[in-house]
């Protein structure tokens, strides 16, 4: 799915212009076997050139060992620690030469430099934010996005801190998802903050994804951790809350009332207990209603006459 199809509102971000690929790298432990090699090499040509007493033997001495140890500095340096859960980005005089991403000791081309970047997985959370909802309801939320860089090129080359970009463009999102959607919805049919969750923070991960997708980085959950009105607000809110649940709530009874009443007038008609009349239904249906809708229990009323007196 893509940002155009999903998240018309993303602005578009520019093509990369690097990608991630594999740097050419070797096991490091040759080198190093080599590296400590020349160093020993090094130690044992000046000790001979101070035990011998002719000036060019010296010389030579000394120029062969300050060879080896430059040979043996240049192989130790090419080494290269990669630990679970990192990377290793390789430049060569400023350009991009691959991302070790083989975990262990590794050797590359000495004069390359190498940049440590994290590949675990993150969380990021947001502070409340205080943001007017679809209905222009002042309303408090934060979210929690968890993320992991998957192009290490990208998160190095392509933005200036993809820590610090995440960090505003799941902001941003946050605060557009806000204002796109009521708290809570007057229609039915329409999704709220409160009412649709899931719905709500799936179309927040695409819209982040969209967002922090030019810095390599891949979104694998987020999630609203705070969602309320703002304090000076939130007293009526409750009231209406209040008021729109026990309307609900009568719906429902009366509902039920009207299917018992039509019950128990089928199943009178069905065994001929009693002929009613029209006006007798009519009563029979009244005091049903008022039995089963009403708030405290019923006071009977014994009639002793008939229900035309």
């Amino acid at each position: 799915m893509t940002a155009n199809d999903s998240t018309p509102d993303v602005p578009e971000m520019p093509a990369p212009r690097v990608r991630e690929f594999t740097a050419h790298s070797i096991g490091g432990g040759l080198a190093l076997l080599l590296g400590l090699l020349g160093l020993g090499a090094t130690a044992a040509l000046i000790a001979g050139a101070s035990a011998v007493s002719a000036d060019g033997a010296k010389a030579g001495l000394i120029i062969a060992a300050i060879v080896v140890f430059l040979a043996a500095v240049i192989s130790l340096r090419g080494l290269n620690t990669v630990a679970p859960g990192e990377a290793r980005v390789v430049q060569l005089f400023g350009r991009y030469r691959g991302t070790i991403r083989q975990d262990g000791l590794r050797w590359v081309n000495p004069f390359t430099s190498r940049s440590r970047i994290s590949t675990r997985v993150r969380n990021h959370e947001t502070a409340v934010l205080k943001v007017n909802d679809a209905y222009g309801n002042p309303i408090e939320l934060a979210a929690v996005v968890v993320w992991k860089v998957q192009d290490t090129a990208q998160a190095t080359f392509e933005v200036d801190d993809f820590t610090e970009f995440v960090a505003t463009q799941t902001e941003t999102a946050v605060r557009h998802i806000a204002i796109e959607y009521p708290y809570d919805a007057h229609d039915e049919d329409g999704l709220s903050l409160r009412g649709n969750a899931e719905e709500i923070t799936e179309k927040l991960a695409v819209e982040l994804q969209a967002r922090v997708e030019a810095a390599g980085v891949r979104i694998i959950e987020s999630r609203f951790t705070h969602l309320a009105y703002a304090p000076e607000i939130a007293s009526a809110m409750l009231q209406r809350q209040q008021a729109g649940a026990v309307v609900a709530a009568r719906r429902q009874i009366v509902d039920g009332a009207v299917g018992m009443v039509e019950a128990a007038l089928a199943r009178i008609a069905e065994r001929d207990i009693v002929e009613l009349d029209e006006e007798r239904k009519a009563a029979m249906v009244s005091n049903l209603m008022v039995v089963l809708c009403g708030d405290r229990a019923p006071q009977p009323v014994l009639n002793t006459g008939t229900l035309y007196q």
